[in-house]
């Protein structure tokens, strides 16, 4: 059963989730492209990575300046990752993910909707890296766990 995605107000039709394989196949369907983005406007991943960063930071009890340093990054780059004037690499975006205590899950999510690779537990890196999150290791801990798996550190 597919779930109302977006509040459409008082008198106005909701919109209905799509998944992506109905994403997919309207794109495979549809033979003109502005049509196809036109009528799917509302599922597209578009700019939500400040708003995500912002819901979950405003869940923790750490000063940004703090979480700068936590995550190894300039405080001025973290307020324009925040301002959403910067975008993070898929590590830097890792590194925030770790200094903030996210869970795997929230992890998975701030990747998905910023259209970067889910962590693989078939990939060693991603397996070292999701055990870290799951165990709520420091940042220091995971590249050192990195480097004694023979991998890249994350910054």
């Amino acid at each position: 059963m597919k779930k109302p995605c977006i509040d459409p107000g008082e008198g106005a039709a909701a919109v209905v989730e799509k998944s992506t394989g109905d994403l997919q196949q309207g794109l495979m369907e549809e033979p003109d492209l502005n049509t196809y983005l036109k009528k799917n406007r509302p599922f597209f991943f578009d700019g939500q990575l400040p708003q995500l960063l912002a819901e979950i930071y405003r869940r923790r009890h750490i000063s940004k300046a703090a979480l700068a340093r936590q995550a190894g990054m300039s405080e001025v780059y973290l307020h324009q990752v925040f301002s959403g004037r910067r975008v993070p690499s898929r590590d830097r975006l890792l590194c925030l993910c770790i200094a903030m205590g996210t869970t795997l899950e929230e992890t998975q999510q701030l990747l998905l909707r910023t259209a970067y690779a889910q962590l693989y537990p078939r990939l060693r890196r991603d397996a070292v890296i999701s055990h870290g999150l799951i165990h709520g290791k420091t940042l220091a801990e995971i590249n050192e766990a990195l480097t004694a798996a023979g991998e890249k550190t994350l910054f």
